[in-house]
C-alpha cells in the first residue's frame, strides 16, 4: 500500500504532491493523538500543534518563525482538509493551465505567508482581537488556495467553470465573488481566516499582475529555497563508480576470449581423465589447474 502510494506520489503533478503533502500532515497529527490517548499521555498532540500553528501574537512568532511557512499545511478537522484539498485539485489543475508547476509552487507559498501577515496585523492593530490576540492561531490552505484562484482567474478572466447547483460561471466572477464573501465574513466566527482569504487574493492578483509584465517575481521568493534543495542534494549525492577499462579495443576482447576457451577446454579434459582413472591419476599440475578453476 505505501509502495502504491509513493508511486502515485512520484507520477503526480505538483498539485498532487501537495495534497499528499497536506494528508500526510494531517494524518501524523492524528497518529499522535491517538498514540498520546493510548498512552494516557494528554496534552501531546495540541503541543505539537502549538508548533505548527501561526500564532496571532508576535511575541509568540519570535519564538517560532517556521509557522509562518508550516501552517499552510495543516488543517483544524477532517471537513476544513477535504474541502480545501478538493478546491487545491480542482483550481490547481486550471492554474497549471496557464503556469508553469514552479509558478504554482511560489504562488501557493506566497499567498500562504501574504494571508499569515494580513491575519497577523489585523489582530494586533484591531481592538476588537486585543482580548483574544494571545490565544488566537491560524491553520489551513485557504489563503494559499485562494491566491492559486485569483491568479488563474486574472490570466484568463473568460475561463467557464460548471459549479454544481449553479451551472456554468466566470472564473473570475467566481474570484470576485469569494473576495466580496470573505470581506463581508470578517465580522462572523472566523474573522482571522477572512483575514487570510483577502491576504492571500491580493498577492495572487499581485503575482499575475506582475507576470503579465513579464516581472516574474514568483524566481525572487523561490530561489534561496531551490539553493537550498540542490546543497542538499549535492551532499547526499551517490558516489560514482569508476571503471578501469582495458586498452586494445577488440583485439583485447578476442585474446581474453580466446584465453577462457583454452581454459576450459583444458578444465573439461580433466574432469574427463578423473572420470576414467579417478583423482588419483592426475599430476600435480592438472590438481594446481583444478584447484585455480574451483576457485574462480
Amino acid at each position: 500500500m505505501f509502495k502504491d502510494f509513493y508511486r502515485k506520489y512520484l507520477s503526480g503533478n505538483i498539485v498532487s504532491k501537495f495534497i499528499f503533502a497536506n494528508v500526510l500532515l494531517y494524518v501524523f497529527l492524528l497518529l499522535i493523538g491517538v498514540f498520546s490517548m493510548l498512552f494516557n499521555i494528554p496534552g501531546v498532540a495540541n503541543t505539537v500543534l502549538s508548533f505548527l500553528e501561526f500564532p496571532a501574537s508576535f511575541v509568540r512568532f519570535v519564538s517560532r518563525p517556521w509557522t509562518l511557512f508550516t501552517y499552510m499545511f495543516v488543517h483544524a478537522g477532517v471537513w476544513h482538509l477535504l474541502w480545501n484539498m478538493m478546491a487545491l485539485y480542482l483550481f490547481g489543475r486550471i492554474f497549471l493551465s496557464f503556469y508553469s508547476a514552479r509558478q504554482f509552487v511560489g504562488t501557493y507559498i506566497i499567498g500562504g505567508l501574504s494571508g499569515a501577515v494580513l491575519y497577523a496585523v489585523a489582530y494586533n492593530a484591531f481592538p476588537y482581537f486585543a482580548p483574544i490576540v494571545g490565544v488566537s492561531r491560524l491553520v489551513g490552505a485557504s489563503a494559499a488556495l485562494m491566491a492559486i484562484v485569483v491568479a488563474a482567474a486574472v490570466r484568463s478572466p473568460q475561463y467557464r467553470i460548471n459549479l454544481f447547483l449553479i451551472g456554468s460561471v466566470r472564473l473570475s466572477t467566481l474570484a470576485v465573488a469569494v473576495v466580496i464573501i470573505s470581506f463581508l465574513m470578517l465580522s462572523g466566527d472566523n474573522a482571522g481566516g477572512n483575514f487570510a482569504h483577502l491576504g492571500g487574493a491580493f498577492a495572487g492578483w499581485f503575482i499575475a499582475y506582475l507576470l503579465n509584465k513579464g516581472v516574474d517575481v514568483v524566481s525572487s521568493i523561490l530561489k534561496p529555497w531551490e539553493w537550498l534543495v540542490s546543497l542538499f542534494k549535492r551532499t547526499r549525492a551517490p558516489k560514482r563508480t569508476h571503471f578501469n577499462y582495458v586498452r586494445g579495443g577488440r583485439n583485447a576482447d578476442y585474446e581474453y576470449n580466446a584465453r577462457r576457451r583454452a581454459e576450459n577446454a583444458e578444465v573439461d579434459r580433466i574432469l574427463e581423465k578423473i572420470k576414467q582413472g579417478g583423482y588419483a591419476s592426475l599430476s600435480e599440475e592438472e590438481k594446481r589447474v583444478l584447484f585455480e578453476a574451483s576457485s574462480r
